[in-house]
């Protein structure tokens, strides 16, 4: 028996989709993109569209230019730092010490 389904095996939007009911399709380039590890990509754009320098490789993410003998350098990730690399980078040894030595004798009741 069915299951009273009436459209059954169809999906929204079905039907037949041809240039008559979209309309014309707008001109379209395609611009090849290289990227440092020698992807090449290849997006479309309409022909009036401003074409950017740089694309990212959907395949490594880096970025690619239109030049393949000379791709876009990939950006160079800095570590991760912790709180007190930080400190380290704005404090000296003798600086910290001094802080220290402060913080200590207000504790102890000194100042």
């Amino acid at each position: 028996m069915a299951s009273g389904n009436a459209i059954r095996g169809s999906r929204v939007g079905a039907g037949p989709m041809g240039e008559a009911e979209r309309g014309e399709s707008a001109p379209r380039l395609r611009i090849s993109f290289w990227c440092s590890n020698g992807h090449e990509t290849q997006p479309s754009f309409a022909s009036d569209a401003q074409v950017p320098d740089t694309w990212d490789c959907p395949r490594c993410g880096f970025p690619a230019g239109q030049d393949p003998d000379n791709p876009p350098a990939p950006p160079r990730t800095e570590p991760y730092k912790t709180h007190l690399a930080y400190v380290r980078e704005r404090r000296s040894d003798a600086d910290g010490e001094a802080i220290l030595a402060e913080a200590l004798a207000k504790l102890r009741g000194e100042i």
